[in-house]
């Protein structure tokens, strides 16, 4: 799909992507901007502004940012002071989304946005974004009123389609409640598929004033017993700016309004739209998971362990997972045709042999295996599970080799064993961990990251030599301050896309 790069400034057509030089014949082509190398060349490039607003913008920014990578349709930056940008800055953009609600940015700003979104490019405001710059209270926080008011900016009513009347006869909305959100218009293209209705939990907007050129695309009854107008109300509508497009949504008060499976799909295709003037996102974009996503079995059991483990497969749309609190439940029946992946972080020592074959009837149909921690530990008596694993911890002396040992609150500082998917991208890390020492592992394993640290073993990570399987073994991750660490979240996420060959 090409994209359109061209900003209208001073009535003049240039191009956003720099200056231009002339050419062997005379003629002049303009000179490609480096930025664009750093956004992916098929997603829509997108500028979220934020840093002010009435509401939680410290929550909704990084979900809305959140709901638009996630479709991998869009590149994302955010910004938090958006006063100083200029027409540089927006010209490598396909779309500005606005969750900003507070002071105005200055003129040479306000007019670069302008010539942004008239010269063709794209425009989405959220919920309070439209509040902002229409001469109110500019400074409130959190509803508190401070009386101080600026002009209303024009053109960025014009520009969103819609604004807040200045003095409003009535309070901005009743109370929050639960109300149906109808659809009517079913053919836009951003709501064409959506159905007739959702129902929203948020706060309903009355009393807006409309520009000519904006056009409703859903409607919600306002109930005079909530405090409302008693007329249907606009909730979502589309404009049109010079050659730009916008959307406004009146929706997303907060994060778990903008969780509503309504919002998502309709907010994502109005960003898709707006930003290309077409939609191609499916009806259901952002609500069900992506339809490659990973079937994660997560098991534990056995062995204490803090909920912020849970924290490492939550929010990933590379998987969906399922948590199994012992290995008997786990391996109860067959899981190879179930999942993809398998994540150990039991203390497991009986097994049967039912559940024993399930577990070998996963590995041996060439699964992904990823096993943490004290799952090291697991099946003392049961020779294969060692194989698997590439290594084992010893929880008792065995002939002449001694029981391994362990060692809480050390720090660590572990770092990469030459180059490896799971472990390029993540680098050294610094982990205040449980350290294991005299584990029993393999010569041929594939060590990924080691330490020095004299009350560990020297590698710390490794991919087991078993086939058919991959099999990475860590034997970081004891509690919150490993499991909240970025680069240890980083690798597990790696070791599981890596065992299932992504």
């Amino acid at each position: 799909m090409l994209r359109r790069f061209g900003l209208v400034l001073l009535a003049v057509p240039l191009l956003a992507a720099g200056p231009v030089t002339p050419r062997a014949d005379g003629a002049s082509e303009p000179v490609p901007d480096v930025r664009s190398r750093f956004f992916r060349n098929d997603a829509a490039r997108v500028l979220l502004l934020s840093g002010r607003n009435n509401h939680d913008w410290r929550s909704t920014t990084p979900f809305l940012r959140q709901l638009l990578v996630g479709t991998g349709r869009f590149d994302v930056r955010v910004i938090e002071e958006p006063a100083g940008l200029t027409a540089q800055t927006l010209g490598v953009y396909d779309l500005v989304v606005s969750d900003y609600c507070g002071p105005r940015w200055g003129a040479s700003t306000e007019q670069a946005l302008v010539d942004f979104v008239r010269g063709g490019k794209g425009l989405v405001a959220v919920h309070g974004a439209a509040y902002g710059f229409s001469g109110h209270d500019v400074l409130a926080d959190r509803h508190v009123r401070t009386g101080i008011t600026e002009p209303p900016w024009k053109e960025w009513a014009e520009m969103v389609g819609g604004s807040w009347p200045s003095p409003p006869s009535k309070q901005f909305h009743g109370a929050r409640h639960s109300f149906e959100v109808r659809f009517v218009d079913r053919e836009h293209p951003v709501s064409k598929g959506l159905g007739g209705s959702f129902v929203a939990t948020d706060e309903l907007y009355h009393q807006m004033t409309l520009q000519p050129s904006a056009h409703v695309l859903a409607t919600a009854w306002s109930d005079p017993a909530t405090g409302g107008t008693g007329r249907d109300e606009p909730m979502l509508w589309v404009d049109s700016f010079g050659r730009g497009r916008a959307y406004f949504t009146a929706l997303g008060h907060e994060v778990a309004a903008m969780q509503n499976a309504g919002f998502e799909a309709a907010f994502l295709r109005g960003a898709e739209w707006a930003a290309t003037g077409a939609v191609t996102l499916p009806p259901d974009a952002g609500v069900k998971p992506r339809p490659d996503a990973l079937r994660v079995l997560v098991v534990t059991g056995g062995h204490d362990y803090p909920t912020s483990f849970y924290t490492l497969f939550e929010g990933r749309p590379e998987w969906r997972w399922t948590h199994a609190v012992s290995s008997e439940e786990a391996f109860a029946r067959e899981i190879a045709s179930r999942f993809d992946v398998l994540v150990l972080y039991d203390f497991s020592q009986k097994l049967g042999e039912e559940g024993k074959g399930h577990l070998r009837a996963f590995a041996e149909a060439g699964k992904g295996i990823v096993v943490l921690h004290h799952a090291l530990c697991d099946y003392q008596d049961w020779p294969w599970f060692e194989e698997m694993a590439g290594g084992r911890y010893l929880t008792s002396d065995q002939g002449e080799r001694k029981a391994s040992t362990y060692r809480h609150d050390v720090e660590l500082f572990v770092k990469p064993v030459g180059s490896h998917p799971i472990v390029d991208s993540v680098g050294p890390l610094q982990l205040v961990d449980e350290a294991y020492k005299g584990m029993r592992i393999s010569p041929m394993v594939t060590p990924l990251l080691e330490t020095s640290h004299a009350d560990a073993d020297r590698t710390v990570a490794w991919v087991s030599p078993y086939q058919p399987s991959r099999v990475v073994a860590i034997q970081l991750g004891h509690g919150e301050p490993a499991h909240r660490s970025q680069a240890y979240r980083d690798l597990v996420r790696n070791a599981i896309l890596w065992s299932a060959g992504r």
